[in-house]
C-alpha cells in the first residue's frame, strides 16, 4: 500500500524520510521488498540458494530461462539453479501484512486530513488517489474507507470550484461504490445522487464521462435506481445522452446501460416514454403481464408522440393494437383505441395502420348496435380515428370492409355513416363529418360519396348543421358542403335557400373580424361554387346585405387592413367571385347600378385584374367587368342640345349643333368608370389586355368578353378599335385567334377580330400576317354555325373568300 501512495510523490523533491515521517508511515524495510518489481511482496517465497521474491514475479523469471533454453540461474547473483522449486514465506507474508495494515491504517488517517478544510489541492488529489488505489487492491478496505466516514468527504468534493478535482472525486466514488452495496448506501443519503445527476450536464465531456460511469455503478442496486430516477430530469437528460450522435462512445453506452436498469420500474418506464424514449413501453405493451400490457397501451393514449414517435409506434405495436381491438373486452378496446387515436393523427403511421388493418374492426365497431355494440365515448375515439385515418388519404378506397369487398366509399357504407352522423350525439356527429370531409377530399372518392350523399337525400341535413351550436360541427359542415358545392351547386343553392337560416349563419362566418380562417375561406369558398348566374340567390344575398360586407372585406385585405396568412388566398378568391355576381343583376334591378356605383366596382374589379396568381379572382373580375361594361352605353350621358330656333329653316348657319369636347369616344357621351362603369375612362382597357397572355385559357376567356364590349352594337366600333390599337391591344387578340386554345376562346376571339377588321387601314395590315387568314380558315371550316359565318365576313374583310352566301345558306340548312 505504501509504496502506492509513495509513487504519487516526486522523489527527487524530497526523501523518504521525510516523505514517511510526514505521513507517520513505518519505514518499509529491505527484506519487503522483491529485487525484480522493486515493490512489497504479497506471496513472497525463496528459491533454492535462500533469496526470497514474489511469486508471480519468480515463475516469470524462470519461464523466460526456459522459453530461451538456458539453464535457470538466480536473478540477483545468476548462480545456476538445481532446482525451481518454490517454497512460501509464510513469516514474511505475516509480517508484511501486518506492516501494510499499520501503514494503511496511517496513510487511511493522513487522507482523512487531507481531505478536510484547508488543504491544498495537490494534497487532496494524493489523498484521493490513495483511496482509489487501496480500494482496488481489497474489498476489506472499502469496509474501512466507508469506516473512516471518507465517503460524504469525498462527495463533499464534487462541489469543488476544481474541475480536476470534481472529475478525480467522480472517478474515486466510481471505484469506492463498485460491487459494494453497503458504499452505495452512504452515497445514498443526502443529495450525492442529484449532484452526480447534474454533473450529466455540464459542459465538460470528461465530468459527464465521469458521472454517466458513477451513476451506472449506482443504478445497479435497485434501492439507488429510485434515488437516480427520482431526480427531476434525470431521465430526460439520460435519454439525450443515449440517444447522442455526438457524445463519447462510451458514455452512450453506459448511459444506455443506466436506462436499462431503471427500465425495470414502470414509473421510468413511462418518464422515458415521456421524454421520447419508447421502446421499454412498447416491449412492455408487446411482452409484458396482461395488466402491464394493458396499462402501457392506456398511457401510450395519453402521450404527445411526434410524428417520428407515431411511425415507430404504429411500426412497432400497430398490428398488437388492432388485435386488442377484436378482443370483445371494452376496458382492453378502450386502451387500445386511445393509443390508435394517438398515433393515427399522422399520415404516415396512419397508412401503417391501414396495412396492419385497422378499418374493418373499426368500422364495424362504429356501426354495430344491439347487446354488442361499444359505448358512445368509445364510439367517439373509433370515429376520431377513422376521421385521422381518412384525413391521411393514404389509399383506404380500396380497404375491403367486410366479406362484401364493400369499401369506405361504397354507397352503402356512406348511408350508414349519414344515418349515424342523423342518430347520434355532437362528439360523434363532428367525427363523422370529418370522416366525410376526408372522404370528399380525395379525387378519387368524391364522386362516389356526392352519389351516396344524393341518393339517400340528405342534402338539407348536412346544411342545417351550419346553425349547429358547436363550432366544430359547424366547421367540418362547411368544409364539407365546401367539397362538395362543385358537383352539387344547384342542390346547395336550392337547400340554402329553401332552409331558414343557414344563408345567413354562413354570411356572419365570413364577416368574422377574427382575422382570416380556414372556416371563413371555406364559407365563401361554398358560396363561389354555387351557379353564379342564379338570380334568386343573388337576391337573397342581397337581403341578406352580403354584398356591402364583402365588398368591405375586399378593401381591407387589398390595403393591407386584413393581415395576410395561408387562408387569405382562397378567401379573398371566393371574395371576388361572389361580389361579381351582383353584376348579373344590373339590367334587371335599377338598385344594383347605384350599388355598383356608390361602392365604385368598375374600380375595384380593375384593381383586382392584377391579383397576379390568384387566377379564379383574375377571371371573375373580367366577368364582372364585362357585365358593368355591357352598360356603359345606357348610362353615358348624352349631350342636350337647344331645339332648332324657327329662322333655322331659312338660314341655315342657325341649324349647326354646338360641338360638345370631352365626350368618350366609344359611347359619344359624358362617361367616368364610377358611374357609367367605361373601360376607357377607367383605364382598364390595358390591364385586360395584359391578361390576354395569361396561362389560364378561363382568365383569358373573361378578359377577351370584356374588351369586345369596345366593340359590341351600340358603339362606337371604329373608335373601339382604334382604342385597342392605341392600347397595343390587337396583337394580343390575334395572338388569342392564332393560338385556338378552346373553342371559347376561338369564337370570341372571332367574333373581335372580325369587329376589328371592318376597319380598313388595319384590314390592311394584317392581310399580309398568313397566319391569321389561316386561323380564319380553320374556323371557317371547323367552327361551330356562328362562328363559321363570322369567319366567312372576316376573310372577305381581307380579301381571302369571294361571296360565297349562297353556297354557305346550303351549308347553314
Amino acid at each position: 500500500m505504501a509504496e502506492i501512495w509513495d509513487g504519487s510523490y516526486d522523489a527527487g523533491r524530497q526523501s523518504d524520510d521525510s516523505y514517511h515521517e510526514r505521513l507517520h508511515v513505518e519505514p518499509i524495510y529491505e527484506s519487503f521488498l522483491c529485487p525484480l518489481t522493486k515493490q512489497v511482496m504479497r506471496d513472497p517465497v525463496t528459491i533454492e540458494n535462500g533469496h526470497t521474491y514474489e511469486r508471480e514475479a519468480i515463475e516469470k523469471w524462470f519461464k523466460e530461462c526456459n522459453d530461451s533454453g538456458r539453464r535457470p540461474v538466480c536473478p540477483l547473483t545468476l548462480q545456476e539453479l538445481n532446482s525451481t522449486d518454490l517454497n512460501s514465506s509464510t513469516a514474511l507474508r505475516h509480517t508484511i501484512e501486518e506492516w501494510t495494515q499499520r501503514n494503511d491504517a496511517a496513510q487511511l488517517d493522513n487522507a482523512c486530513r487531507s481531505l478536510g478544510p484547508g488543504s491544498s489541492e495537490s494534497d487532496i488529489l494524493q489523498a484521493l488517489d490513495f483511496v482509489m488505489k487501496i480500494c482496488q487492491k481489497s474489498r476489506l478496505n472499502k469496509h474501512a474507507v466507508r469506516n473512516a466516514d471518507l465517503i460524504p468527504m469525498i462527495a463533499d468534493m464534487l462541489k469543488s470550484s476544481s474541475r480536476k478535482l470534481r472529475c478525480k472525486s467522480l472517478q474515486t466514488l466510481c471505484v469506492v461504490a463498485e460491487d459494494d452495496d453497503n458504499n452505495k448506501k452512504v452515497m445514498a443519503a443526502g443529495d450525492t445522487v442529484r449532484t452526480i445527476v447534474k454533473f450529466l450536464s455540464h459542459d465538460h465531456s470528461q465530468e459527464r464521462k465521469e458521472a454517466v460511469s458513477l451513476l451506472f455503478e449506482l443504478s445497479k442496486s435497485e434501492s439507488l435506481c429510485e434515488k437516480i430516477g427520482g431526480v427531476n430530469g434525470a431521465i430526460l437528460i439520460l435519454v439525450g445522452l443515449a440517444s447522442s450522435k455526438s457524445e463519447n462512445i462510451l458514455t452512450v453506452e453506459k448511459a444506455e446501460k443506466i436506462l436499462e436498469n431503471l427500465e425495470k420500474d414502470e414509473k421510468y418506464v413511462r418518464l422515458m416514454a415521456e421524454n421520447g424514449r419508447l421502446r421499454p413501453l412498447l416491449t412492455q405493451l408487446l411482452e409484458g403481464s396482461p395488466e402491464t400490457q394493458l396499462s402501457m397501451a392506456a398511457y401510450l393514449g395519453e402521450l404527445v408522440l411526434s410524428n417520428d414517435d407515431k411511425v415507430f409506434v404504429a411500426q412497432t405495436a400497430g398490428s398488437a393494437l388492432v388485435d386488442v381491438m377484436k378482443s370483445g373486452n371494452n376496458q382492453a378496446i378502450e386502451a387500445a383505441l386511445k393509443a390508435l387515436n394517438q398515433i393515427s393523427s399522422h399520415e404516415a403511421s396512419a397508412k401503417i395502420l391501414i396495412q396492419a388493418g385497422i378499418l374493418p374492426p373499426l368500422v364495424k365497431d362504429l356501426f354495430t348496435v344491439g347487446i354488442n355494440q361499444l359505448p358512445m365515448r368509445l364510439k367517439e375515439v373509433s370515429a376520431t380515428i377513422l376521421a385521422n385515418i381518412v384525413a391521411s388519404g393514404s389509399g383506404f378506397e380500396s380497404v375491403p370492409l367486410d366479406s362484401d369487398h364493400q369499401t369506405l366509399v361504397s354507397e352503402d357504407i356512406v348511408h350508414n355513416l349519414l344515418l349515424l352522423i342523423s342518430n347520434t350525439g355532437p362528439a360523434i356527429e363532428c367525427k363523422l363529418l370529418q370522416v366525410l370531409v376526408g372522404l370528399t377530399s380525395s379525387s378519387t372518392s368524391v364522386l362516389n360519396i356526392v352519389s351516396a350523399i344524393k341518393s339517400s337525400g340528405a342534402t338539407i341535413s348536412l346544411i342545417q348543421f351550419i346553425d349547429a351550436p358547436q363550432k366544430d360541427i359547424r366547421m367540418a359542415s362547411i368544409k364539407l358542403l365546401h367539397n362538395i358545392s362543385p358537383y352539387m351547386g344547384r342542390e346547395l343553392s336550392d337547400g340554402l335557400q329553401g332552409t331558414a337560416g343557414q344563408l345567413g349563419s354562413l354570411i356572419r362566418v365570413i364577416a368574422e373580424n377574427n382575422g382570416i380562417t380556414e372556416e371563413q375561406a371555406d364559407a365563401i369558398g361554398l358560396l363561389a361554387e354555387l351557379p353564379e348566374k342564379d338570380l334568386g340567390l343573388i337576391r337573397r344575398l342581397l337581403a341578406e346585405e352580403a354584398f356591402p360586407m364583402i365588398i368591405s372585406k375586399v378593401l381591407k385585405i387589398r390595403h393591407g387592413e386584413i393581415r395576410g396568412n395561408r387562408f387569405v388566398t382562397p378567401y379573398l378568391e371566393g371574395l371576388v367571385r361572389v361580389l361579381s355576381r351582383i353584376t348579373y343583376l344590373l339590367e334587371n334591378e335599377s338598385g344594383i347600378v347605384v350599388l355598383a356605383q356608390e361602392h365604385n366596382l368598375a374600380v375595384l374589379f380593375t384593381d383586382l385584374l392584377q391579383t397576379n396568381g390568384i387566377d379564379k379572382a383574375q377571371m371573375a373580375s373580367a366577368m364582372a367587368l364585362e357585365n358593368l361594361s355591357k352598360q356603359s352605353k345606357h348610362l353615358t350621358k348624352m349631350p342636350e342640345f337647344p331645339e332648332p330656333v324657327f329662322c333655322a329653316s331659312i338660314f341655315p348657319c342657325f341649324s349647326k349643333q354646338p360641338v360638345v369636347i370631352g365626350l368618350c369616344r366609344i359611347h359619344h357621351g359624358g362617361c367616368s368608370i364610377k358611374e357609367s362603369f367605361c373601360l376607357l375612362e377607367g383605364k382598364a382597357v390595358e390591364k385586360l389586355i395584359a391578361c390576354l397572355d395569361h396561362n389560364n385559357e378561363r382568365v383569358v376567356e373573361a378578359a377577351l368578353a370584356a374588351l369586345c364590349t369596345l366593340l359590341d352594337d351600340g358603339v362606337d366600333i371604329e373608335q373601339g378599335v382604334l382604342v385597342l390599337c392605341e392600347a397595343d391591344g390587337i396583337n394580343p387578340i390575334l395572338e388569342v385567334l392564332k393560338e385556338n386554345r378552346t373553342d371559347v376562346l376561338r369564337q370570341r376571339a372571332v367574333w373581335a377580330v372580325e369587329r376589328i377588321l371592318r376597319t380598313e387601314a388595319i384590314a390592311y395590315k394584317i392581310s399580309v400576317d398568313q397566319n391569321v387568314a389561316t386561323a380564319l380558315v380553320e374556323a371557317f371550316r371547323h367552327g361551330e354555325y356562328r362562328t363559321r359565318q363570322i369567319a366567312e365576313r372576316a376573310l372577305k374583310h381581307v380579301d381571302k373568300l369571294p361571296n360565297f352566301s349562297a353556297i354557305y345558306t346550303k351549308v347553314g340548312g
